[in-house]
């Protein structure tokens, strides 16, 4: 195998989670499977990893393997073939005044505090409350990824922050969080279109999307960006091929 050749699957060490419960549905038991967060090759495998329906959270990359639900749908959007529907026309029209910056996935005061607010807002109660600086750190950037936090700004106050993981070829939508007090603006849907225009403009192939569940009313947008691509544990097909 010469230096630069991913290793195969077969030579990763995979550990099973013990069973949590399960952030979407709050009846259910979750649990994942996890590549080897020791292994030094993991920012080397990240890439081969997302293409086999993982994700990244911090330096844990994982993928749902729950004993009896298979709810979790890893999606990504090809760049090329992305049309935007009438209400994503909406929400680009409505934030047309919103400026993006692409800076280095760097922890600021500003970030920590919008982060802050948004999970007091949007999680309350959810275990996530108490996040601070370290727990900031440790699940939006972690040690090795090679992220970007792309700012969504307007006149000079910051409305949202897109966790962004710069693969070869693609990018990864990893977290969004924004200002609870502009929740009807859509900025999480301006985020995707947004980090699409990135992709388009440097030429890449997808924007992963982590994971879709269907009939999950918080899930429910990702849906809306069509053409989508679903991982069906052996590959990649466009949804209703």
């Amino acid at each position: 195998m010469g230096e630069n050749t991913p290793p195969s699957i077969d030579e990763l060490r995979l550990f099973h989670t013990g069973d949590h419960p399960c952030g979407y549905w709050p009846d259910r038991v979750a649990r994942d499977l996890v590549l080897d967060p020791r292994d030094p090759r993991l920012p080397q495998l990240y890439p081969n990893a997302l293409g086999w329906g993982f994700r990244r959270s911090g330096d844990i990359v994982y993928r749902p393997h729950c004993r009896q639900c298979r709810a979790c749908v890893a999606v990504r959007i090809p760049v090329a073939d992305f049309r935007p529907d009438r209400s994503q026309r909406r929400c680009a029209a409505r934030n047309a005044r919103v400026e993006t910056r692409i800076v280095a996935a760097l922890r600021t005061d500003e970030h920590l505090a919008l982060y802050r607010r948004y999970l007091a807002a949007r999680h309350p109660q959810g275990g996530m409350d108490d996040h601070g600086a370290v727990e900031f750190d440790q699940f939006l950037v972690g040690s090795w990824s090679h992220g970007r936090f792309v700012e969504l700004r307007e006149e000079g106050r910051l409305l949202a922050v897109a966790v962004t993981d710069l693969i070869p070829g693609a990018l990864s939508a990893v977290y969004t969080f924004y200002d609870p007090e502009w929740e009807t603006r859509s900025l999480g849907t301006l985020a995707i279109l947004r980090q699409l225009e990135w992709a388009r403009r440097e030429g890449f192939h997808h924007l992963y999307l982590g994971y879709w569940i269907a009939g999950h009313r918080k899930m429910d947008y990702k849906y809306r960006f069509q053409p989508l691509e679903m991982f069906d544990g052996r590959q990649w097909r466009r949804d209703g091929a």
